[in-house]
Parts: structure tokens; C-alpha cells; sequence
């Protein structure tokens, strides 16, 4: 997968640079997850290819504050938010801002219609869990290419997503970090050429403790991972191996 995003404005006041008119081809996204790990490191590709990338709506979840923020700096043309009060405050912030050209959505509707647009051309799939399964495959439905860092879509329907992915000629591509390792090694020859795929894993703060010591385990050593600073679900996953 190419890098990911593009800066995108429609008011003058924005300190922010708008896109060339020059650049053909412009990704224009609908990023399912916005205020997660993968959204934000999403965002901050868009933030360093501002002439390759436009980011025109999001699905963020329950984090106002963070949603609110987007909002002000990439003033996308929708928003979705988890539920109905959500959104009505971040509407209410918005107008005290000055800000009245967003739409602001809410619920698994809101996610599909972010994720559903007309000018929306790619999507990165990014919502944790089986909650963002609806707006995934209304995506693949709609003809857009997915950018897949939900594994628990396919896990969940995979064999639902696959064939309207076949149906529809849409891309399903895979930009979680192993994922995309693997999709990358396999376009590096042809699939007869494969006879095995090995993952390796960390193996989370636990990797070098004794067997003996695995009952006296609590959750807090548990979200402790030596390397990466995740959310708490993936957190646990990594350290008991189910990721």
C-alpha cells in the first residue's frame, strides 16, 4: 500500500495548505476508526503527503475530544460518531466554533455512509472488533477499495466480504503491520512458489517468564508490553498470544 492521506480544506481561515490541483489520482478516504492507532497513524501519513491523500470522512467512535480535533484540522465532509448524544455535542462544538459545513452522523448507519460517499475511493477499515463488519462490506459493495487493518471482519465473514469483494472487482488490502509483511512477500513471486507462512510473535511482557510463575499473572503486567503502546484489548491479545 502506497502512503496513506491527503490534507483537505474548505475554509480560507485553515492554516493548513490545500491540495494540488496539479495531482491526478488523489486517494480520497473514509477512514472507519479514526481516533485508533491505525487512524491516527493514518492521519499522519495524509499530514506528511498532503498531495496524494484527501481525507473526506470518518467514523470515530466515542472520543469526542479527539473527533472534535479532527474535525478542526481536516474538516472532512462527514463524520459518524458511536451514538446519537455523541454526535449531537460534537455538532453543538462545532457551531460554536464557527464550523456548520460538516455532517455529523451517528451509529452503524453513520459508519456506512462514511464509508459509502461517491467521492470516497478508498477506505481504511479500522474500526476494533466485529463493529465495523457493516460498513466494511457496504464498502466492498460500493466498489471501493478497502485498506483492511480490521482482521476480525474476515474472521467474522470472511467468506461474505471475499465474495463481494470478487463480485464487485474491489481490492481487499491488508496494512495492519504482519498482514501487510505477508501481502508484500507474496507479490514478490507467485503463489505456487509458497508452500508455508510463518508469523512470528513477541510474545507480549511474558515472553521470558517462567511457566511456574503463570498463575500469579495480573492484568496490570499484562498491559505492560516492552515495546509498543497499544489499546488495553489488543494490549491483553498480544500478551496472552490470541492476536
Amino acid at each position: 500500500m502506497e502512503p496513506a492521506i491527503q490534507t483537505h480544506t474548505r475554509r480560507s481561515k485553515s492554516p493548513f495548505p490545500a491540495q494540488s490541483a496539479k495531482i491526478k489520482n488523489v486517494k480520497k478516504l473514509a477512514i472507519l476508526g479514526s481516533t485508533g492507532s491505525i487512524g491516527h497513524s493514518t492521519l499522519s501519513i495524509c499530514q506528511s503527503f498532503p498531495d496524494r491523500y484527501q481525507v473526506v470522512s470518518l467514523a470515530a467512535g466515542s472520543n469526542i475530544d479527539i473527533a472534535y480535533e479532527q474535525c478542526l484540522r481536516w474538516r472532512p465532509k462527514v463524520i459518524s460518531l458511536a451514538t446519537e448524544k455523541l454526535a449531537a455535542d460534537l455538532k453543538t462544538r462545532l457551531n460554536t466554533a464557527g464550523i456548520s459545513d460538516i455532517e455529523v452522523l451517528h451509529g452503524t448507519a453513520g459508519s456506512i455512509h462514511v464509508a459509502t460517499l461517491p467521492e470516497v475511493n478508498f477506505v481504511v477499515s479500522a474500526i476494533v472488533g466485529v463493529a465495523g463488519l457493516e460498513a466494511t462490506y457496504a464498502a466492498v459493495c460500493a466498489g471501493k477499495t478497502i485498506g483492511l487493518a480490521n482482521k476480525e471482519c474476515l474472521v467474522a465473514a470472511g467468506e461474505l466480504i471475499i465474495a463481494a469483494a470478487k463480485k464487485h472487482n474491489v481490492a481487499l488490502l491488508p496494512i495492519d503491520s504482519e498482514h501487510n509483511a505477508v501481502h508484500q512477500c507474496m507479490r514478490g513471486g507467485t503463489p505456487a512458489e509458497v508452500k508455508q507462512i510463518w508469523l512470528t510473535a513477541s510474545g507480549g511482557p511474558f515472553r521470558n517468564t517462567p511457566l511456574a510463575n503463570f498463575d500469579s499473572i495480573t492484568p496490570q503486567q499484562a498491559l505492560k508490553h516492552p515495546t509498543w503502546v497499544m489499546g488495553q484489548r489488543i494490549t491483553i491479545d498480544s500478551a496472552t498470544m490470541m492476536n
